[in-house]
């Protein structure tokens, strides 16, 4: 029934769209369908096809039809045995979002699909059978006949903002088949689409309700997969489970994920997961100050593991990977992965607000008298009182032709915007001299945005656990008598007995580091601060101590100096530096260890594991996927340019070079299990057990923010945990049986924590209590621990001076020049001696990106679909979920309004927010908030 028809149109031309001009002018009574495999090619782009169609009639490319057929007898049989069957038509709905809409290197792509439609290069949709098996393979659902998305041509527009389109698509389904578990798309387009969701409207035959697809990927042209893009509808199953017809399918998703045999670079259209190790950081063939060791698969230096890229190695070291250029933020990650359009449209304007004009020259300009120096504190106020130009035309043309436009939507929006002020950190908004107090420098210890490392002094003087064969005597050098005039009355057994005595300890950490960190432009010590708990409530610091290695060599041990509390003349001054000295050790703690590596790092490996062994129809997966959101993108960008080899962490915080070397010393004594808040508390001292308290606790300082807020949301999350794993584990044996999980937690420890697979505190996996631990711990430490050290940056750090995060010179010695100027003028010996300029504009820059939610933010206890699961006793428990969070919301209105709890405001009257949820806010209004628990690691 199909003819060639000779038509003496070639490609000579170059015009693609010609052909379709001719056939539509010249055969209107013909309809087309495209036989080429190279047909959703871009010509042009594909020279070597163009080159071999020159000489080709296009006769050879396309194959054309009558639209009318003379019947057969074997014809007229199929119509009668297709009468027989009860055949229906289902209306669907499918939504999606086009990539063209933001990016206008693309725009050629909408005219591009619109030509394959007209050849009949259309999107194709299939349902699967639940009942019907497939006759070419038993093992799987039968296909229903192909349905096409309708009016593509008219509906997709060309639009400068991210619009989702809804489509109709009509369905033939034989009723025997029963309800569809699944369906199948093909894009025969040109370029690729976002499939939002496919919803059946009243399937007769089911629960008379619609049958929600949640699909939300992005799906390219299917020459570019091995296999069908395959979405199953929001029914969960376990393994066991799972509808006879659907577990091939199921497996086989799971399967293309890994896809294990894929070598060489991924690209955007892959979709594998995979891991790697932190070899991507350091640049060896620029030189060796720019080469860093590889960060995993090693005793010296462990690590967790990253996403695969696949990129080839360097010419210098084939251990370490090679990287992409600056402006070149295509690093591969699954493409589901990635931001979306709004997401990456606020990330970019955001950075090219507040980073460009700090990375040019000209930034000098700002400085009154000395380049790169603040010459008093009224300088550092003038980045919030006045302005700073934005980046030239000439910058942006340069950038706008190597970065997708979703980066300029923001500033499109705000074209006569000239000038940009920093925001005032809240830290200041209350009073400009607040933060100097002994009181507030206290509080922020547990109410700042670094409250996870305080800990109860449990003996006297504090011990180190370095081993003293390498590094000799380390222990403190404080004495009672340098904290007797400080101690309210009190000695200090009757202090360590009354749990009064508290410490912030940074030695340990830092000691093995700070001979090679004090020979490059950074002098700093190793610190111990000691404080006291008040009857109020509140910490008063007794002693810092500062701390160096021996100049004969580390085995010798430390050389000390211990600093007490004084508030006039040169011995106030002194004790301000010994406060900023302890700060810019706590500074690069919380960024290298508390933030990147407790959360962002520790936080990937789950996220592969779990797309490479749970399905999507998992429970578990349906559970956690929410707190994966954007992670391995931002980690992606994060050791492109923060944590790289000469990148804006090693610029601005005081390890330098060595600092994700020392996250890894660090990590080896990583515990998963003691990530669970009511564990770290215990942990550190500052709780103790008492089994008659929620949560089996009971806190030694009654007022510490962080912990009291953050223990009713560790409740919150570990009752919905547990609520929704009943739901489905009945017992223990549920859980042994379940082959997903049980593979994702071995690979999860052997491989995505590989270096940490001996240790014998990892769960074992075989009881629902170990899961529920285990789903709690990465929720919480997904969502509320990283929020907790997150947004607080910019109202606490944005302000440097509060929050430094270099020393450029030691201690002023009598005698010294250094001494005197901080006799006559203490200001500017302070801003001498903390971050200089140009680091303190990067970095508050880029610590203003990190504390702004994004307009899409979706916060704890919301989800992206209302759809997310056909389940109704998870969705009711998820909405206990979510009124347990506004009770939350109101305590910590109510506790944060009660003057006894000082702590929670403090001296510069910023009231504690970091883990207000936020769940009743569905304003997607974004930006500095200082409050709201995203779902996810993310920024």
């Amino acid at each position: 029934c199909y003819i060639y028809t000779l038509i003496n149109i070639c490609v000579r031309d170059e015009k693609e769209h010609s052909i379709i001009t001719h056939l539509s002018l010249h055969s209107p009574s013909i309809e087309f369908i495209s036989l080429s495999p190279f047909s959703s090619f871009s010509l042009r782009e594909n020279s070597a096809i163009y080159n071999a169609m020159i000489h080709t009639d296009i006769a050879e490319i396309l194959c054309v039809k009558p639209k009318t057929k003379k019947r057969t007898k074997t014809m007229e049989e199929d119509v009668k045995k297709k009468k027989t069957k009860k055949t229906m038509k289902i209306q669907g709905e499918v939504v999606v979002m086009k990539k063209n809409l933001l990016d206008f290197k693309d725009a050629m792509a909408s005219f591009l699909d619109r030509v394959h439609e007209l050849l009949g290069r259309r999107v194709s949709l299939q349902l699967v059978s639940s009942l019907q098996p497939d006759p070419a393979n038993e093992k799987r659902g039968r296909l229903g006949k192909a349905a096409h998305l309708e009016k593509w041509v008219t509906k997709i527009k060309t639009s400068v903002t991210a619009e989702e389109t809804a489509f109709a698509v009509t369905f033939d389904w034989d009723e025997s088949m029963g309800p569809p578990a699944a369906f199948v798309i093909k894009n025969h387009h040109h370029s690729q689409f976002y499939l939002k969701s496919l919803t059946l409207r009243n399937f007769p035959g089911g629960e008379g309700g619609p049958i929600h697809f949640v699909c939300n990927s992005w799906i390219y042209p299917s020459h570019r997969y091995r296999s069908d893009r395959v979405f199953f509808s929001n029914k969960a199953y376990l393994p066991n489970e799972t509808p006879e017809l659907l577990k091939e399918l199921r497996k086989e998703e799971l399967k293309n994920l890994r896809d294990n045999e894929k070598g060489g670079e991924l690209k955007e259209w892959d979709r594998v997961y995979d891991y790697a190790y932190y070899n991507d950081l350091g640049a060896p063939d620029k030189g060796p100050d720019s080469a860093r060791p590889v960060l995993g698969g090693s005793p010296d230096f462990p690590y967790p593991r990253r996403g695969k890229t696949g990129r080839k190695p360097t010419k210098s070291d084939p251990k370490s990977e090679s990287r992409l250029a600056l402006l070149n933020l295509n690093i591969y990650v699954p493409r589901d992965e990635r931001f979306s359009h709004v997401k990456f449209s606020d990330f970019l304007a955001y950075a090219l607000k507040s980073v460009t004009q700090v990375l040019v020259p000209e930034i000098a300009s700002v400085c009154d008298k000395t380049i790169n120096e603040f010459d008093s504190f009224e300088d550092v106020f003038h980045l919030y009182d006045g302005s700073i130009k934005l980046a030239n035309g000439h910058t942006i043309s340069k950038l706008r032709d190597v970065i997708p436009w979703e980066m300029f939507r923001e500033l499109v929006r705000n074209d006569g915007e000239r000038f940009l002020k920093f925001p005032l950190p809240d830290v200041l908004k209350e009073s400009r001299s607040a933060w100097r107090t002994d009181e507030e420098f206290a509080r922020e210890m547990l109410a700042g945005l670094n409250p996870v490392v305080i800990s109860r002094l449990q003996e006297f003087p504090p011990k180190s656990n370095l081993d003293s064969t390498r590094y000799g005597n380390q222990h403190s050098s404080i004495r009672e008598e340098h904290i007797k005039p400080h101690m309210n009355g009190l000695s200090v057994q009757e202090a360590l007995g009354q749990n009064k005595l508290y410490i912030l300890d940074h030695h340990d950490a830092l000691m093995p580091y700070l001979t090679r960190i004090n020979s490059t432009n950074t002098k700093t010590y190793a610190t111990r601060t000691l404080l006291l708990l008040q009857e109020d409530g509140t910490l008063k610091p007794l002693a810092i101590e500062l701390s160096l290695p021996h100049a004969q060599g580390e085995s010798h041990g430390a050389v000390s100096k211990i600093f007490t509390p004084a508030e006039k003349g040169v011995e106030g001054s002194v004790w301000q530096l010994a406060k900023a000295y302890a700060a810019v050790n706590d500074s690069g703690y919380h960024q290298l260890i508390s933030h990147w590596l407790k959360t962002h790092a520790v936080i990937e490996p789950f996220i592969i594991a779990s797309n490479r062994q749970l399905s999507v129809i998992h429970p578990i997966f349906k559970l956690l996927h929410p707190h994966f959101r954007d992670t391995m993108n931002i980690n992606a960008l994060a050791r492109h340019v923060l944590i790289n080899s000469d990148g804006v962490l090693e610029r601005t915080v005081f390890p330098g070079r060595y600092a994700m070397e020392m996250s890894s010393s660090i990590y080896k004594n990583w515990v998963f299990t003691d990530q669970a808040l009511p564990k770290d508390l215990l942990k550190r001292g500052v709780a103790v057990e008492n089994p008659s308290s929620d949560n089996g606790i009971e806190l030694l300082i009654e007022d510490y923010p962080f912990a009291v807020d953050g223990l009713e949301i560790w409740s919150a999350i570990k009752t919905w945990v547990r609520e929704y794993c009943t739901i489905y584990y009945k017992n223990d044996k549920a859980v042994q049986n379940d082959t997903e999980i049980q593979e994702w937690w071995n690979e999860l420890r052997t491989k995505g924590h590989g270096d940490l697979q001996q240790e014998s505190w990892w769960p074992s996996m075989q009881t629902c209590d170990d899961l529920i631990e285990a789903c709690t711990i990465i929720i919480w430490v997904a969502s509320a621990l990283h929020a907790a050290v997150n947004f607080g940056q910019y109202p606490y750090a944005g302000f440097l001076p509060n929050r430094p995060t270099v020393s450029r010179r030691f201690m002023p010695e009598p005698g010294t020049e250094e001494y005197t100027e901080l006799e006559e003028n203490e200001e500017v010996a302070f801003l001498k001696t903390i971050t200089p300029q140009l680091q303190t504009l990067l970095g508050i820059s880029i610590i203003e990106i990190l504390s702004m939610h994004s307009t899409d933010e979706i916060y704890l206890g919301q989800r992206d679909s209302p759809n997310w699961t056909a389940d109704e006793e998870p969705l009711e428990a998820f909405k206990r979920f979510g009124k347990s969070l506004e009770l939350i919301e109101n305590n910590i209105i109510r506790r944060n309004n009660d003057k006894k709890f000082k702590n929670r405001t403090g001296p510069v009257n910023i009231p504690y927010t970091l883990l207000y949820p936020d769940t009743t806010d569905y304003t997607r209004e974004g930006g500095l908030t200082g409050k709201g628990i995203p779902n996810s690691v993310s920024i």
